[in-house]
């Protein structure tokens, strides 16, 4: 993958697959700075790291750059980013089947507070081909890629998408 490019994909998982039940959970605080069309600016915060991450532009490809942050200015930044927030734990495993899978890693998110329940997929690629030739697993659901009521800014804005328009 290119520095300064994300190349992925989403799915909504309809549940964790039992495998995946035992993998390592990773709890994460999002807030976001600043959402300015295309362009956002959050904060991510883990037990581990914090990190200040700029995207722009929407869907599977977005440039993203990412700075590490000290936990001191991390969370004096949090704080700047009542109602824009989602908390999740992310699980973190490579996926199964053939050549082309495998260097491929999918990141499960379950949300957690207003967004309890809701369980998405992600899937980095190192190019546009490889992601525009997968095929995702039975027990992916539905594709969210350029879904903007999917997107973490909206969920952190606007909460978790009515059932009727999903």
């Amino acid at each position: 993958m290119a520095r300064g490019i994300e190349i992925e994909r989403k799915f909504l998982l309809d549940d964790l697959p039992p495998t995946m039940r035992y993998a390592r959970r990773e709890p994460m605080r999002q807030g976001y700075l600043a959402l300015d069309g295309d362009t956002e600016v959050r904060i991510r915060i883990t037990s581990k790291r914090a990190v200040l991450t700029i995207k722009s532009g929407r869907g599977g490809v977005r440039v993203e750059e990412e700075i590490d942050v000290p936990a001191l200015q991390a969370e004096a930044l949090w704080q700047l980013t009542e109602g824009r927030r989602v908390q999740k734990a992310r699980r973190r495993v490579r996926l199964a089947g053939g050549a082309s899978d495998a260097r491929l890693v999918v990141e499960i998110d379950e949300y957690s507070g207003a967004l309890d329940g809701l369980v998405v997929a992600e899937v980095e690629f190192p190019d546009e081909q490889a992601a525009d030739v997968f095929q995702p697993p039975a027990w992916f659901g539905r594709e969210l890629t350029g879904d903007p009521r999917y997107a973490n800014r909206s969920l952190a804005s606007d909460g978790m998408p009515a059932e009727a328009d999903a």
